[in-house]
């Protein structure tokens, strides 16, 4: 089950957010900490034909409830006698209100600053079942998986009494679509932004637009996509759409780490086989692979990862199709099968990506100088490539038929270690790879010069096709994403 949690400040805006979310949920929470005047539990909920679970948390449970203990005890009191389907409690509450009618409890335990560990987990359950509750519900803050772990064995063990788990933060998303596979009885979701009984909630459109968590069941397997940016959000939306389109029983698992060397294990307790990332994390996420193929080796950096007979695989496929785009972009239809043959490529930077786009143009014949605002870094990655270092203060005396910008942290300015955009003129081709799908500072620049862009979105969506396809060897055309993309950007 899904369940909406409305934040009404009013009696009015209640029954319309109750209408609403009736619609899409298949339980109610009605918080009431945020409204203005006493609550009619009774008149509220007879409006809607959906169970309804009536909260009201205290400040020190991430509530925003004003008046005292007491009202608020006696508010908790008046909706239990209204009968809604669920009661939440906390411990405090629990204690002194007792079972009435056939509301069920949702007994809780919140802590606002870490997560309780396994040893508080299994008194809390004893506790609860003392408490005569019906559902346990954990609440914590969940900025990384590591942290969304034992609230996700919460969910999962078999206990005497079921467990619910509201993850605080991005991963609570995470969480909530592994309780979803393991058997929660229920997970939570806000009605729309700005609604959120908790900050950075997932909402009811994303869970269903991006995750179509309604299709997980405990034969589900997960795609790993580790980062929570924009892009990766799409990344995980494209890929849902193709696997159910294409009938699998796969969906995406948004990761965010902070330990790598513990995101393998818990990867294989997941069962998850594959995992693709965030252009940020390349460079770390490599290290748990057992075996590189040559340009991830040479690069150091990976953007994909394949579980094969127990051992991680580490590929870095969007050179490729950044690589395979550029060309296109060159050739403009021609029948040249080596677009790129003695172009001056001038590429800038000197880490993973630059590594990466000198491997790529290097085996297209391109001729390539290397430039990066840490000259020390791009000569010696000049010397191990065996091409041109250009001193970063002299580039603007190079001639580029290319121009690929393949260093994140680049500046734009006319300041020392800062890229002077007055460099791109509309006979170049320029390629920025450090933001995709859509337009960097650079790229923006280069439009508006009348240079000729390599399209972020098109090499995005090319990415994409390629890792599918590595994923569940299905070929799917680029421009299947391409709506999806374009939705995204406007």
């Amino acid at each position: 089950m899904i369940c909406i949690s409305v934040t009404p400040a009013s009696r009015t805006f209640a029954k319309v957010d109750m209408l609403n979310a009736a619609r899409q949920c298949d339980l109610i929470e009605l918080c009431l900490d945020r409204l203005v005047k006493e609550p009619d539990v009774a008149d509220l909920i007879s409006g809607v034909d959906k169970p309804v679970l009536v909260s009201c948390r205290r400040k020190i449970e991430g509530g925003q409830f004003e008046g005292s203990d007491e009202q608020r005890l006696a508010i908790l009191r008046q909706a239990i006698v209204a009968g809604p389907a669920y009661i939440e409690l906390d411990y405090e509450s629990a204690q002194t209100i007792p079972r009435f009618g056939n509301t069920k409890r949702v007994v809780s335990y919140t802590s606002l600053r870490k997560p309780f560990n396994a040893t508080d987990i299994d008194e809390i359950f004893t506790e609860a079942k003392q408490l005569n509750a019906d559902i346990v519900k954990f609440t914590w803050p969940t900025p990384t998986l590591e942290a969304a772990w034992p609230l996700l064995a919460a969910v999962a063990k078999k206990n005497a009494l079921p467990a619910v788990g509201f993850g605080l933060g991005r991963t609570g998303l995470t969480f909530s679509l592994l309780g979803r596979k393991y058997g929660s009885p229920w997970i939570y979701a806000a009605l729309e932004r700005g609604m959120e009984a908790f900050d950075e909630q997932a909402t009811v459109s994303e869970l269903d637009d991006f995750y179509q968590w309604r299709e997980i069941d405990p034969n589900t397997h997960f795609i790993g996509v580790v980062g929570m940016g924009g892009s990766e959000d799409l990344t995980c939306q494209c890929f849902n759409r193709v696997f159910k389109r294409l009938s699998l029983n796969v969906r995406c698992l948004p990761l965010m780490t902070e330990k790598i060397d513990k995101l393998k294990s818990m990867l294989e307790a997941l069962k998850v086989n594959a995992i693709v990332t965030s252009r940020d994390l390349g460079d770390e996420i490599i290290s748990i692979a057992d075996d590189l193929e040559e340009s991830a080796e040479l690069s150091q950096y990976a953007d994909l990862l394949l579980n094969k007979k127990g051992k991680w695989q580490a590929w870095n496929t969007g050179w490729r199709s950044a690589i395979r785009i550029l060309e296109q972009t060159i050739s403009d239809g021609s029948d040249n099968n080596r677009p790129l043959d003695k172009q001056n490529v001038l590429v800038i930077g000197s880490g993973s990506l630059a590594k990466s786009m000198i491997y790529g143009i290097g085996k297209r014949k391109g001729l390539v100088s290397i430039t990066s605002p840490d000259d020390k870094q791009a000569q010696e990655l000049a010397t191990k490539f065996n091409v041109r270092f250009v001193p970063f203060q002299n580039l603007y005396n190079t001639l580029s038929d290319v121009v690929v910008i393949a260093d994140p942290n680049l500046r734009s300015g006319s300041g020392k270690v800062e890229f002077n955009p007055s460099y791109l003129i509309p006979r170049m081709t320029v390629c920025d790879v450090t933001k995709m799908p859509g337009d960097s500072d650079f790229i923006r620049e280069a439009r508006g010069r009348g240079s000729k862009i390599v399209e972020p979105a098109a090499v995005y969506a090319h990415v994409l096709a390629t890792q599918i396809k590595s994923i569940t060897g299905k070929e799917v055309p680029a421009s299947e994403f391409e709506p999806l993309i374009q939705a995204r950007q406007q």
